[in-house]
């Protein structure tokens, strides 16, 4: 366990190097500094945050499934929210592609929700067909009430057992050494059969 955190970790600090290549969105808004919070953020009173256990759905797929966290039940999951005009959003998702392409998507799973409108998410998850990572959105606005996105980016860590480890919004690269740390955290958490599904879930 101890080699494979070193792995981790190593793998992230390359990745500092590789990302400020992987976005080719440098006309977007410079790192969403606009909407630059805290970014090891506490969560708002009725919104989840760590030690919660989230609520269940986190958005749809294009053909209208409702995606649940139950569904990976006994994983880690990576949930962050996320838009095309986000370039830093840009740049984070190969990053987290290949963590879990590292981990295995047997251990973590990384759910990225776009938020914006089907048309445009239907032309970005078109760009990246070859991601491995659970791609969605959020037509109705529902998932980012549930879990009160205000701006992106918007990142929960989740662990095996279901709660919520750690909450970061508008966050830089300068936090992917302690995402690191929260990711091994999330690993390391005891699996639960009741992971990923809060006291309000839904149902598909």
């Amino acid at each position: 366990m101890a080699a494979h955190h070193h792995h981790l970790r190593a793998f992230v600090s390359r990745s500092r190097t590789w990302a400020r290549h992987a976005g080719r969105a440098a006309v977007a808004l410079p790192l969403c500094l606009a909407l630059m919070a805290a970014p090891l953020a506490q969560a708002k009173p009725g919104v989840p945050g760590a030690g919660d256990l989230p609520p269940d759905a986190v958005g749809k797929n294009l053909d209208g499934d409702t995606i649940l966290l139950s569904q990976y039940a006994g994983r880690a999951v990576v949930l962050t929210f996320w838009a095309t005009w986000c370039g830093y959003c840009l740049k984070e998702l190969p990053v987290l592609e290949n963590i879990q392409n590292l981990v295995g998507p047997e251990r973590l799973q990384v759910i990225a929700v776009n938020t914006e409108a089907r048309d445009v998410f239907r032309k970005a998850k078109r760009a990246l067909k070859d991601f491995k990572l659970q791609m969605i959105y959020d037509p109705d606005k529902q998932a980012q009430q549930a879990f009160g996105v205000q701006g992106i980016p918007h990142m929960l860590i989740i662990g095996r057992d279901g709660r919520i480890i750690r909450l970061y919004r508008g966050y830089s690269e300068s936090s992917l050494d302690a995402i690191a740390a929260d990711i091994n955290a999330a690993l390391a958490a005891p699996q639960t059969k009741a992971a990923g599904a809060g006291e309000a879930s839904s149902q598909p």
